[in-house]
């Protein structure tokens, strides 16, 4: 039997951090065959979906960001300014990144993440579906998750 000795590190390390991705990707790739498939198509890669909302000053009124990626839209971020909200701009934002997902990038799901004091209910009245709640995520706030089957 072999004994070997390991050594535990704990900074940042970008190089390590982009290696580790590399193999976690390549023994995915290994284990899936749908992974598989996707390697050198355009649907292996994330594409950025932003979206802004400008009001008649300049300034920023809201805005969407995620990404594409193979047949999903990840809606990272929605906010819309204090001053703008109950005037449907979440609402148009969400939409419009929708029918840029579904017609321009074929996807035809979304997933998205947000906490019990932010919107589940906006989500939930746009047509998601909770499909995972975390509670004390972080500690007195639950996180959920929540997905759409788009219409083609």
């Amino acid at each position: 039997m072999v004994s070997r000795m390991f050594r535990l590190e704990t900074e940042v390390d970008k190089a390590r951090l982009d290696l580790l991705r590399t193999r976690l990707r390549d023994a995915n790739t290994a284990a899936s065959p749908v992974l598989r498939a996707l390697r050198g198509t355009p649907g292996e890669r994330e594409l950025p979906l932003h979206l802004w909302v400008v009001d008649e000053t300049g300034a920023l009124a809201g805005g969407l960001v995620g990404h594409t990626w193979t047949s999903w839209l990840h809606v990272t971020y929605l906010w819309v300014d204090e001053r703008h909200r109950g005037a449907g701009l979440g609402s148009q934002l969400l939409a419009q990144a929708e029918r840029t997902a579904r017609h321009e990038r074929g996807c035809t799901s979304v997933r998205l993440e947000t906490w019990d004091f932010q919107a589940p209910e906006f989500y939930r009245k746009q047509g998601y579906d909770v499909v995972c709640m975390i509670p004390d995520y972080p500690p007195g706030v639950t996180e959920f998750t929540l997905t759409k089957r788009l219409s083609p």
